[in-house]
């Protein structure tokens, strides 16, 4: 699990059911994951909506983890003609 810190306010996790992928992740960062950790709403957020799951389809949330409140949630809709 790869993280971010940014400021030590709370922390923040992406998650998704499927694999996260996002090419603005830093370079030589592994892409295979299921959850990141981030300590800076905004930045978690902000992430997450440029995030994309790996087979397309999947949900992506932002959740803070000391309440488990779920703050963002986004579908990850591929357009693909095969997922309907």
């Amino acid at each position: 699990m790869r993280q971010i810190k940014h400021h030590n306010r709370g922390e923040f996790r992406i998650e998704s059911n499927r694999t996260l992928r996002n090419p603005h992740w830093a370079a030589g960062a592994t892409s295979e994951s299921k959850e990141m950790l981030v300590h800076d709403r905004s930045l978690a957020v902000a992430m997450a909506a440029k995030t994309r799951t790996v087979p397309c389809g999947g949900e992506i949330r932002v959740v803070h983890t000391p309440t488990g409140e779920v703050i963002f949630r986004k579908h990850n809709d591929c357009g693909c003609a095969r997922h309907g």
